[in-house]
C-alpha cells in the first residue's frame, strides 16, 4: 500500500516543489563581492548567483554566450555599472530588472585622484572609484538598496530582506570598530599597492598609502612611476608593497630589489573566499589582516 501511495503522490509532490522553486527569485550578481553582500540580504530565501568566476577580472572580461543566457534568465541582475563592468552594459540595457549600484541616490563614491589617472590612452574608467565594497558607508548604502530592490521585486519575502539588512548593518558596525582598533597601531606606516582599489578602506581607517603601480590592472605601470616607487623604497619610506593574487607581475619584485620593504598581498575581489553566511566579514577581516600583518614590525 505504502509503495502505491508513494507512487501516486510523487508527481504531485514534484509539481508542488517545482512551483515553489519557480517562485524563488533568480538573482544574478556581476562579481563576487556584490554576491557576498547580496547573500547576506537573501539569507533564508534563496542563493544569489554570480557571473564572473573568482579568477576573472571585471576590467577586461568578455561575455560568453552562456553568460548572456544567465543574464536573460535572471529575474534580477545586480551590478556596479559600466565603469567597472563595461562588458555588461549592452546586455543589461535589453533587460528590465537590474539594480545598478553606481546609480544609487546619495551613494558616496570617492573621486579618483588625477595623478596617474589620465585617459589619453582610450581607457576611461570613470572619475569615481567603483570599489565601493571596500568601504564601510558605501557597502551599507549598497546593501540597503539591494534589500529594498529585492523587497520590491519579491514582496512575499520583503520583511526577511529588510530584517537581514538590519542584522548585516549591526554586525558591520561592530566589525568596523574592531578593525579601527586593529589598524590603529600601523596607520602611520607607508606602503604601495598594486592598483588603486583600496581608497575607501584607507579613508575609513586613515592608512598611509604612498601610491600605486597602476590605476587599473589592465594598464602597465609607466617608467616614471616605477622610478619614483624604487627611490621611495630605497629611502625606506615604505614598509610594505602589496601585490594581488590575480596580477602578481614580476615588475613589483624587480622594483623591490635591494629595498627592505616587505611584500604583502591584498585580494580586492575575495578570490579565495567561499560565498556563505558571514563571508563578506571574512573578506573584510582578510583585508585588514593583510594590512596589519605586513605593516607591523
Amino acid at each position: 500500500m505504502k509503495t502505491k501511495f508513494a507512487l501516486l503522490f510523487a508527481p504531485l509532490m514534484a509539481s508542488i516543489s517545482g512551483a515553489a522553486l519557480a517562485q524563488e527569485p533568480q538573482v544574478l550578481t556581476s562579481i563576487k563581492p556584490i554576491q557576498m553582500i547580496t547573500h547576506e540580504i537573501m539569507l533564508g530565501v534563496a542563493e544569489p548567483d554570480v557571473l564572473l568566476k573568482s579568477n576573472a577580472s571585471p576590467h577586461d572580461y568578455a561575455l560568453k554566450p552562456s553568460d548572456v543566457k544567465k543574464v536573460k534568465d535572471a529575474s534580477l541582475v545586480i551590478w556596479f555599472g559600466k565603469d567597472l563592468e563595461p562588458f555588461l552594459a549592452g546586455t543589461i540595457e535589453q533587460k528590465g530588472q537590474a539594480l545598478e549600484i553606481s546609480k544609487i541616490e546619495g551613494l558616496k563614491l570617492r573621486e579618483f585622484s588625477h595623478e596617474g589617472h589620465d585617459h589619453h590612452d582610450g581607457h576611461d574608467h570613470g572619475s569615481h572609484d567603483p570599489h565601493f565594497w571596500l568601504g564601510y558607508e558605501t557597502t551599507l548604502q549598497a546593501a540597503e538598496a539591494i534589500a529594498k530592490q529585492l523587497a520590491e521585486h519579491d514582496p512575499e519575502n520583503a520583511a526577511t530582506y529588510l530584517s537581514n539588512y538590519k542584522s548585516f548593518a549591526e554586525q558591520y558596525r561592530s566589525k568596523h570598530e574592531q578593525i579601527k582598533a586593529q589598524l590603529e597601531p600601523v596607520k602611520q606606516q607607508g606602503y604601495y599597492v598594486f592598483h588603486d582599489a583600496y581608497g575607501y578602506f584607507e579613508q575609513d581607517y586613515q592608512l598611509n598609502n604612498l601610491g600605486h603601480f597602476t590605476v587599473t590592472p589592465d594598464r602597465k605601470p609607466g617608467a616614471k612611476t616605477l622610478i619614483k616607487i624604487r627611490s621611495e623604497l630605497r629611502s625606506e619610506n615604505a614598509k610594505c608593497v602589496f601585490a594581488e593574487p590575480q596580477f602578481t607581475p614580476a615588475v613589483i619584485k624587480s622594483v623591490m630589489r635591494g629595498s627592505k620593504a616587505k611584500l604583502g598581498e591584498l585580494d580586492p575581489v575575495a578570490s579565495t573566499i567561499e560565498v556563505k553566511d558571514g563571508s563578506y566579514f571574512t573578506f573584510i577581516d582578510q583585508i585588514s589582516h593583510s594590512f596589519s600583518d605586513c605593516l607591523s614590525n
